[in-house]
């Protein structure tokens, strides 16, 4: 362990940090770990306090509920318990959230997403990729469609299968002046709302419908494209807006080996620079983040669409430690608090523009919190963000904060937590 600002850290974690999570953010290390050091003296024992809170209020409901037990259930009763305690607050009058700089995969689009483990570098690119996907393949593989593709090729009336289901769906969301996308044979689609037609990436035609993307990839010499009286190769949808790459639930990282593998593949999400290789077939395939896509609009103007989901960060509760960072008293550092610094510290990447491809176009981070329980503990999470924006030079609620609804003592108190962290 080495020490820094009265703080015991693993010395490879230190390496880390130094080397690459801050190499092109501007920040100084011995700043850095001083803000670290007086965030955790600060917010370390308001976490302890608030799990106290738990235990004491979980012990206060098991008596409750130990003495009354083979009684008839007193709904009233417990509800004015449960306010005596603390466990219920009041709600607050009506309000409205009015965040700045929020990206439009958040504020004006609705869509998939996807939560993926951080810890799965190959899991994570094909998640960060699934912004654009191929319904021909969706739809031929998959059961959407009754039945399965027979045989080891191509099943041809598998595909027929496809083909109509697809452009069913065109006829639905994008439909023609006249007649059916089944009976289209090229050229540029006059449809019922021609608003919906918004470009073209070379022989290709990209569509909207409610907000989202359409691209029809038109490929004479593709195998189904020579066959179809368009020389429609394929459709491929704007599909996964946005992903969260989970720090939580879907991993286990105990260690600080572990904390700098999950950190690490963060880092090169937002860098842009995240490869993932393996065998596949004998042969070696190396996987990376999708380029953004180019396309024209019809009046002539190029412009440019994100060719990867919108990237969350889900950062651990305020229940666990980390042996990573050891405390002036020797305790084991508050995990989520480390999570919160760390993951804020890389995404300075994509906001300082340092890699090749941006993340959010807003400019802003996006952490889920999960398994808080109440407003007090949102409230927590509201002054800890604040810390850390200070900490890296961020403008005030440059951190955007998800609210996981799934602890009972969150859920009967939603308003008051959104309230607590508005």
């Amino acid at each position: 362990m080495i020490e820094k600002a009265g703080l015991k850290i693993a010395a490879s974690f230190v390496d880390f940090i130094e080397t690459q999570a801050l190499a092109g953010t501007g920040l100084d290390a011995a700043g850095f770990w001083k803000g670290i050091s007086d965030i955790y003296g600060r917010f370390a024992p308001e976490n302890a306090a608030l799990l106290a809170v738990r235990d004491d209020l979980q012990a206060k409901i098991d008596a409750w509920h130990e003495a009354r037990a083979g009684k008839p259930i007193d709904q009233p009763g417990y509800q004015a318990f449960l306010r005596e305690t603390g466990y219920l607050v009041d709600e607050p009058a009506p309000f409205s959230v009015a965040p700045a700089n929020v990206d439009a995969e958040v504020a004006a689009l609705a869509g998939a997403q996807l939560v993926v483990p951080i810890l799965n570098a190959r899991f994570l690119l094909n998640a960060a990729n699934a912004r654009w996907g191929s319904l021909y393949d969706a739809l031929y593989g998959t059961d959407a469609i009754p039945g399965a593709a027979s045989g080891k090729g191509y099943d041809a009336a598998r595909g027929a299968q496809v083909i109509a289901w697809a452009k069913a769906f065109l006829d639905d969301a994008v439909p023609l002046a006249n007649g059916s996308w089944t009976d289209w044979t090229g050229g540029t689609p006059e449809l019922a709302d021609q608003s919906q037609l918004v470009g073209h990436a070379g022989d290709n035609i990209l569509l909207r419908h409610n907000g989202l993307h359409i691209e029809l990839v038109i490929d004479p010499e593709h195998s189904i494209g020579r066959n179809d009286p368009a020389n429609l190769a394929d459709v491929v949808l704007e599909s996964a807006l946005s992903t969260i790459a989970d720090l939580e639930d879907s991993i286990a990282a105990v260690d600080a080996e572990d904390k700098i593998a999950a950190y690490a593949n963060w880092l090169g999400l937002m860098k842009g620079d995240l490869t993932a290789s393996f065998d596949k077939g004998g042969r070696t395939v190396t996987r990376r983040l999708e380029p953004d896509r180019h396309y024209t609009a019809p009046d002539g103007s190029a412009f440019t669409l994100p060719g990867r989901s919108l990237m969350f960060v889900r950062n651990v509760g305020h229940l666990m430690t980390t042996p990573a960072i050891l405390l002036a008293d020797g305790n084991e550092a508050p995990e989520g608090i480390l999570d919160g610094i760390v993951t804020s510290l890389i995404a300075l990447h994509d906001l300082k523009g340092t890699g090749p491809i941006r993340n959010s176009r807003a400019g802003s981070v996006y952490i889920v919190k999960p398994k808080m329980h109440g407003p007090d503990e949102a409230a927590f999470t509201n002054r800890l963000f604040d810390a850390i924006e200070d900490l890296l030079g961020l403008a005030r609620h440059t951190i955007k904060v998800g609210v996981m609804d799934e602890e009972r003592r969150t859920s009967a108190n939603l308003a008051a937590c959104i309230a607590a962290v508005k």
